[in-house]
């Protein structure tokens, strides 16, 4: 299998006949296809005032329903999913499964990443060996996907900001969850002032470090692969020539 297992990752398996509609009464995207059959989908957990807490993906593989999220939110996020339940039939409990993921050949069973066809496959299973390691950091920076624990920053990052349309983690037919209304406000703005964005830099630059430009800030570098970089910027202020630290910054 030409994949590696997916470390920092806790599968949570969701059932009850009322699984799927709690989930869609809180999460970004539409989840509802997943009842028909295997498939894959990325959403977030906002804030009723539409900030992100939390991403993950809602999994049908065919025998159970998983929810796929990152091991350092899934204890506040399964906390907030309890307490949001009430009397609906929904039962949360810990999966067995692992993850493993891969760019090529995938096997079978495995179901395509959602949000961008770089990101290859990801399989649910019993296997938890390694057999390729992959630059997924420079995948990611390749196409301006946020990572969460890196640009994805709880109570503070907006979906739109970090470019969940474009990756199909936002649906804006499926209706009300929490956060809806904030997020439907931003889609129908003239166009965003700020965001996640693709930059090149050249010297040294810490992970973090404030990006500025004629003395004023414009935002903050985040992933580094090689050259290039991927940085929340102010749009209006980020033209030219930008730094960071000691390194230059210019948008790529």
């Amino acid at each position: 299998m030409q994949g590696e297992a997916t470390p920092n990752r806790r599968l949570t398996e969701i059932f009850g006949k009322d699984a799927l509609t709690f989930l869609q009464g809180m999460v970004s995207n539409d989840v509802l296809p997943l009842g028909k059959g295997p498939g894959i989908v990325w959403a977030a957990l906002l804030t009723p005032q539409g900030k992100y807490l939390a991403d993950f993906f809602v999994v049908n593989t065919g025998a159970t329903l998983l929810l796929d999220m990152p091991e350092v939110l899934a204890d506040a996020t399964l906390k907030r999913l309890s307490m949001y339940r009430l009397r609906a039939d929904v039962t949360l409990t810990p999966s067995a499964l692992h993850v493993t993921r891969g760019v090529a050949d995938a096997p079978a069973g495995a179901l395509p990443d959602p949000r961008h066809g770089a990101l290859g496959w990801r399989l649910y299973s019993d296997f938890t060996g390694s057999a390729a390691a992959i630059d997924w950091d420079n995948i990611r920076v390749a196409h301006v996907i946020p990572e969460s624990g890196m640009e994805l920053i709880p109570d503070e990052s907006y979906l739109l900001e970090m470019g969940f349309e474009r990756l199909h983690g936002v649906d804006f037919r499926k209706g009300c969850y929490v956060g809806q209304e904030v997020t439907a406000r931003m889609k129908h703005k003239t166009e965003l002032r700020k965001g996640l964005a693709q930059v090149r830099v050249l010297g040294d630059a810490t992970l973090g470090a404030e990006i500025s430009a004629n003395g004023k800030p414009v935002g903050q570098l985040f992933t580094r692969s090689g050259d290039l970089a991927l940085a929340y910027l102010r749009f209006d202020r980020a033209t030219g020539e930008m730094q960071a630290g000691e390194a230059k910054v210019t948008l790529a």
